[in-house]
């Protein structure tokens, strides 16, 4: 249902009148790779914070404090100490993130790519390209495996 609100949102204008943003501030960047990132971000935030809020809570004081007293700000803390201890969580988090199709417009997508030659029908070449995203995640996972987003979870 969100995604259809959202869709309704970043409806481009036309013969009726086009969606929220283009009826208060008269365009709307209508369905595309705005409104993929958009509703991205706002329908998988949570997923993406609750590996991060954990990964804060695991954050040990004692480093905080020694950062502190060895003169460092409130910057350099964050890019020495904090975001380096974050990076597993973040990488958690990120697994989470797919596409959705209902904003994404004519964009082409692999996921798009996909489905319409599964209704061509032309199966072997979609079974062809569902190799690539496997792969993708394959690689992915062992990436963030190696970086060891997968041991606190």
């Amino acid at each position: 249902m969100k995604a259809y609100a959202l869709r309704a949102i970043f409806e481009p204008g036309g013969a009726n009148g086009g969606g929220f943003l283009n009826s208060v501030f008269g365009g709307s960047p209508g369905f595309g790779y705005t409104a993929t990132i958009v509703t991205l971000a706002y329908l998988w935030f949570p997923y993406m914070l609750l590996p991060v809020y954990t990964g804060f809570e695991r954050l040990p004081d004692s480093l905080l404090d020694a950062s502190g007293d060895l003169g460092a700000g409130t910057l350099r803390t964050f890019r020495s100490v904090i975001f380096p201890l974050l990076i597993p969580s973040i990488a958690a988090g990120s697994i989470f993130y797919i596409t959705v199709k209902v904003v994404g417009g004519t964009t082409q997508m692999i996921g798009n790519i996909i489905e319409r030659t599964l209704l061509a029908p032309n199966q072997p070449l979609a079974a062809a390209f569902t190799l690539w995203p496997i792969s993708i995640m394959v690689v992915y996972l062992v990436v963030m495996s190696r970086l060891g987003a997968f041991k606190n979870l």
